[in-house]
């Protein structure tokens, strides 16, 4: 607990980042020692100077770092060193991942499939749609994978409200501490969250939200993921940061495109076009990216979960369509429905997101 308190001291220093904070630690061999060395002493390690060294206050930090840790015993938070084995391990590989981690709720950042789903806070009903069927296909394709987002209005809320929906466990990455919720109106989703995954932050009670806290938070998004997915974006918006940040990472980002003259998609576009994301139509194109091994009864569950909600006719479409994409008339004539029929079922099955009318009124198996 002694080290927990001077890391969190650290921390806690104006004008020490995560990166000097770990090369203050390295040169001296103790976050205590930073505390304790002689400020001549601290004088002689490169990129530390005066002024960073007069904003140690030995006294007023560490009674600040006590009272933390008697607020996260209090309201049973977990604190991870980036010194521990149980920091997140894809987060410790970036330069800048934070020496504390705070985090209420129980989750294993260390799964095999950990992905984040970002985009902007005026998600339309476009946006809406594609979050959610990507979510309901990493479901039906039976991947056991944690989600991860920023909590914020728009996407990041469609994503973590359908990952609740689907038993997917969640991250919520926050931009401020564990002692309130921001913003208020996602409060009762953020205790779903804590039962079913876990909130997480950089940030320690009481720390003001300023705009810089929203990017920071956005590099811990990036960074705890295997692949980032960017759902809509303006030409400008924080979810371009995190793309930015996992390329950084060498990490794996991923876009929906969008019409060109869709405000919200301009974001999207630009990532794909500059190549700075793979271009996503559905979770097969993550598959394929990140290399994720279907489990032995993918199949067999695709099938049972189709079967046990669809009409009999609705299977008949489905199994034409398993053996390739088909034309209108071509479902027509070997299924023998009539046209008019047809058409209204083929209209329940896009809605169900289980088949899609792609150019050339060809119709695709989504799944």
């Amino acid at each position: 607990m002694e080290e927990l308190k001077y890391l969190i001291g650290i921390s806690l220093i104006d004008g020490v980042g995560h990166i000097r904070a770990k090369k203050l630690i390295a040169y001296l061999g103790s976050a205590e020692a930073v505390f304790k060395e002689k400020k001549e002493n601290l004088l002689k390690i490169p990129n530390i100077g005066k002024k960073t060294i007069s904003n140690i206050n030995t006294n007023e930090i560490l009674k600040k770092a006590e009272e933390e840790i008697n607020f996260i015993n209090k309201y049973n938070i977990k604190a991870f060193s980036y010194l521990n084995e149980n920091y997140p391990k894809r987060l410790k590989e970036c330069a800048d991942s934070p020496i504390i981690l705070f985090s209420k709720g129980n989750v294993n950042f260390n799964e095999k499939k950990i992905i984040s789903i970002v985009g902007t806070r005026k998600i339309t009903s476009e946006g809406k749609k594609n979050c959610e069927r990507l979510i309901k296909e990493l479901k039906l394709r039976n991947h056991n994978v944690i989600i991860v987002s920023g909590l914020a209005y728009g996407v990041d809320i469609c994503a973590h409200k359908m990952a609740l929906q689907n038993s997917f466990l969640n991250i919520a990455v926050l931009a401020h501490g564990l002692d309130h919720i921001y913003p208020r109106k996602h409060r009762d989703i953020a205790k779903e969250i804590a039962k079913n995954g876990a909130l997480v932050t950089e940030f320690s009670s009481n720390a003001k939200i300023i705009g810089a806290s929203f990017v920071n938070r956005n590099r811990i998004i990036a960074g705890l993921s295997d692949a980032t997915i960017i759902v809509e974006s303006a030409e400008k918006g924080g979810s371009l940061f995190t793309a930015e940040f996992a390329n950084n990472y060498n990490r794996e980002v991923f876009a929906f495109p969008g019409r060109v003259n869709d405000k919200y998609s301009v974001g999207c576009n630009r990532l794909i076009k500059r190549t700075k994301s793979h271009l996503l139509e559905s979770v097969k194109d993550i598959e394929y990216i990140l290399r994720w091994e279907k489990d032995k009864d993918v199949k067999k569950q695709l099938s049972l979960n189709f079967y046990l909600d669809l009409k009999k006719e609705e299977k008949i479409i489905v199994e034409i369509l398993k053996e390739k994409n088909s034309s209108l008339e071509e479902i027509a004539f070997k299924s023998k429905i009539k046209d008019k029929k047809l058409y209204t079922l083929l209209l329940e099955l896009e809605f169900k997101d289980i088949i899609k009318n792609i150019p050339g009124n060809i119709y695709q198996l989504l799944l």
